[in-house]
């Protein structure tokens, strides 16, 4: 386990983070800080999604952030995001997670170490702030994921395959959106903790500026897939089309041709001169013929 622990006797409040704890060393942590035991429990399970608890002596908040190292094609809230969890009050703020993460280290240097909040309360926000600007960058980046499908879709001759591409871009921004959904709950509690309400603002601010663009990309990705599917059938309707229209004019050539081709002994087309040519003349004929009413009917 790896413990950071930044104390602000002065303010009367500390900042204890934990990386990787084991079940013991966060009893012992609840024991000291009097924190409920199914709370503590909550904090060890890497798969819970985001939470909000208040049991009087502290707030229990659960947040999960984008993992900027996540492989290209994970698609789980599991595998896209890395969970945090709070324990929260006047005199104390505790951070536990799993994987080493910038986000604690970076806020810790912007705003504790430039002496920039005086209170857990002035803490909790930015922190929060920072957790929501994690899926800012992949907000990005699906976005121009998503124009590079709609050129593939619409500028190419050919239709390319384009359907793992879309899938994964779905679930992506379907999870990135049920995340900051479920987080919401959060950020509507804290407003009945006295925090302040600018910082409040910002975080509103920030969350209804992500969920507009994953709404985005998500009514993108299910327009374009649509799309997607509607042009493939269409390039198959053309292909079956040209496919019909050369067996229009083949199914008479060929009945011509079978019936001449069968071998009764009194056919008296076979004795004739110039019965060969006239039927190849017939053939061209019917060829032509279909040709106009083809023409006619817009077909071709």
């Amino acid at each position: 386990m790896k413990r950071t622990l930044v104390s602000l006797e002065s303010s009367g409040w500390q900042w204890i983070d934990f990386e990787n704890p084991s079940a013991e060393e966060l009893q012992e942590v609840a024991e000291q800080f009097g924190l409920h035991r199914s709370s503590v429990v909550d904090a060890l399970q890497p798969e819970h999604l985001p939470k909000y608890e208040d049991f009087g002596l502290a707030v229990f908040m659960i947040v999960r952030v984008f993992d900027s190292e996540a492989h290209r094609e994970a698609d789980t809230i599991q595998e896209l995001t890395n969970k945090i969890a709070l324990f929260y009050s006047k005199e104390f703020l505790i951070t536990i997670h799993r994987l080493p993460t910038g986000l604690i280290d970076g806020v810790k240097e912007k705003y504790v170490g430039a002496a920039q909040v005086q209170t857990t309360a002035d803490l909790l926000p930015k922190l929060l702030k920072a957790a929501l600007r994690t899926y800012v960058a992949p907000a990005h980046s699906l976005a121009e994921e998503l124009d590079y499908y709609e050129a593939k879709t619409f500028l190419n001759q050919q239709m390319p395959p384009l359907t793992r591409g879309l899938y994964h871009l779905k679930r992506k921004a379907t999870v990135c959106r049920r995340v900051l959904r479920l987080s919401e709950v959060i950020l509507s509690s804290m407003q009945l903790k006295g925090l302040q309400p600018t910082e409040m603002q910002d975080l509103k601010d920030l969350y209804v500026h992500l969920m507009t663009q994953f709404d985005e990309i998500n009514d993108g990705t299910n327009h374009l897939i649509n799309t997607y599917i509607s042009l493939s059938s269409q390039r198959t309707n053309e292909v079956m089309r040209v496919l019909t229209i050369f067996s229009a004019f083949f199914l008479p050539l060929t009945f011509i041709v079978g019936i001449y081709g069968m071998n009764f002994e009194f056919m008296p087309e076979l004795e004739k001169r110039y019965g060969y040519p006239a039927v190849l003349a017939l053939m061209g004929l019917v060829t032509l013929v279909i040709y106009q009413w083809f023409r006619r009917k817009g077909w071709l």
